[in-house]
């Protein structure tokens, strides 16, 4: 069996998950990134995506969009914008969430004019929120 280390999943909401992990898959927001056992301590921005966690009682996915991950030698913490199991994603969710990504863009563009930076990063997690909402099988309306 593989080396296991502790995984902790936060959101502001409630704790999701506690438990122990063989690896994780987090969805960075400089691209995706698999951690295991004796990973090399670093901390990451999250981007809208699916989390998952492989451990010996299987595997677990989450849907996160946003917030930080921090390895380190006693094994990985998250600590999510938002956070739902997979399993508890519906429409109404992508929905709530895609509207929110629709509303920091025009915020943006309307606070940002000539500033190509906070508007570019909005577009982005507009198009990972739709990226995301493909991958979980629910339709990003826009």
């Amino acid at each position: 069996m593989a080396d296991t280390f502790q995984f902790d999943l936060v959101s502001p909401e409630r704790r999701l998950a506690s438990t122990e992990a063989t690896s994780v898959l987090i969805p960075g927001a400089e691209g995706d990134m698999t951690a295991m056992a004796d990973h090399a301590p670093v901390i990451t921005t999250l981007r809208p995506g699916v989390l998952k966690v492989e451990g010996p009682e299987g595997t677990m996915d989450y849907v996160v969009t946003g917030g930080f991950a921090e390895i380190s030698s006693r094994g990985i913490s998250v600590l999510a914008e938002r956070a739902l199991p997979k399993g508890d994603m519906t429409q109404e969710h992508m929905d709530e969430m895609m509207e929110e990504a629709k509303n920091l863009y025009s915020k943006a563009q309307e606070n940002f004019q000539n500033e190509p930076g906070p508007v570019d990063d909005a577009a982005k997690l507009m198009a990972d929120m739709v990226a995301m909402g493909d991958e979980i099988g629910l339709s990003a309306r826009q």
